[in-house]
């Protein structure tokens, strides 16, 4: 049977940003690609588990935001894995359409004033591309479980489910005071941003009906099970934010480059 085991990447301190290597027998998946400069943090990561570049194979892009899309055009280059991630998500990837930000509370209003959010980040096109409910199985590197879209936080938002019962499900649900592990690591949140709050509300209450037990998270984490089942519960009466567009910055942040 295939065995695989999750190794969380610290992209910033205190849990603040988050990837993660799910390592198979025929190789690793990487589940979002951090921030613009963020190859250094992975790299050690491999090698701190007797990994190279070249076990790399898959790298996982959960939605576009910069935190989570930005290192991935490098991380290709220096890997060879191939990218996937969902078509509603690649005008954003490409740097053809900006993208919107709904904040969820006080610190998505003051966050989406910061440049950090708008930054843009070198383009890319997906090697495999989702369309609609399509998922994508990872049996191949030997890992029990797939790719599978969970709209809610943005338009064309993914998560991986393993048969172990765990899901890596980006910024389905953040935990931590400040959008991270400061306090209440264990207490799931809404993230700064958040597209359409009713529909990320049923994609984790169906992750939780599918099996899944622990939640990996792009902000915090893990959770049980039965906290994203409650945060699910809250998110059926929650209100989107006003969506503020992304604007151009004068000239790129220095992240990494």
């Amino acid at each position: 049977m295939p065995t695989s085991r999750i190794i969380r990447i610290p992209i910033l301190p205190a849990r603040m940003v988050n990837a993660h290597l799910v390592v198979g027998d025929g190789g690793c998946v990487l589940v979002d690609a951090g921030l613009p400069g963020s190859a250094a943090a992975v790299e050690r990561a491999l090698t701190r588990n007797g990994l190279g570049w070249s076990d790399l194979k898959l790298i996982v892009i959960t939605h576009a935001h910069v935190d989570h899309a930005g290192g991935a055009a490098k991380l290709r280059e220096l890997s060879g894995a191939q990218l996937v991630a969902h078509q509603a998500e690649c005008a954003h990837f490409q740097g053809d359409a900006p993208m919107t930000f709904c904040p969820t509370g006080w610190f998505g209003r003051r966050f989406v004033r910061r440049d950090l959010i708008h930054e843009t980040y070198a383009p890319f096109l997906p090697d495999v591309v989702l369309r609609d409910d399509q998922t994508f199985s990872l049996a191949s590197l030997g890992i029990d479980g797939a790719v599978i879209p969970t709209v809610g936080h943005t338009a064309g938002s993914v998560s991986v489910t393993l048969a172990t019962g765990d899901a890596l499900v980006g910024d389905l649900a953040a935990s931590g005071i400040m959008m991270g592990g400061i306090a209440r690591l264990g207490r799931a949140i809404r993230p700064p941003f958040e597209h359409d709050p009713i529909a990320v509300g049923q994609a984790l209450e169906a992750l939780v009906a599918s099996g899944m037990t622990t939640f990996h998270l792009g902000h915090g984490g893990p959770l049980p099970a039965r906290e994203v089942l409650r945060h699910a519960k809250a998110l059926r009466t929650a209100e989107r934010g006003t969506p503020h567009p992304q604007r151009k910055l004068r000239r790129p942040l220095p992240l990494g480059r």
